[in-house]
């Protein structure tokens, strides 16, 4: 593999208790800009990386990789802003988003 097919992280997301809670704490302590929220997700969009914060049982804590053709992974659905996912099990527990 050479550095030229290396794919992306696009965000992780974190479990919070209270989306504008921890969305203030983020804005105050970093320099990043909120590019989505309401009472059950946000996202912050960061130089290299996105963040999303997520309330428990509505998004899995997890990592998303850009990849082109998704549907290699899965059936794709499609989030609230349009966006096209597919949820994976590494196989250890962790939750992958392409």
């Amino acid at each position: 593999m050479t550095m030229e097919t290396l794919d992306t992280i696009d965000h992780v997301a974190v479990v919070v208790d209270d989306i504008a809670a921890a969305l203030a704490w983020y804005q105050a302590r970093f320099n990043c800009v909120v590019q989505w929220h309401d009472e059950s997700f946000a996202y912050l969009r960061f130089d290299n990386c996105g963040l999303a914060l997520v309330m428990p049982q509505q998004h899995p804590p997890h990592f998303a990789v850009t990849a082109a053709n998704i549907s290699r992974f899965g059936t794709p659905k499609t989030h609230r802003d349009g966006t096209r996912f597919v949820y994976m099990d590494d196989g250890s527990g962790n939750t992958v988003e392409m």
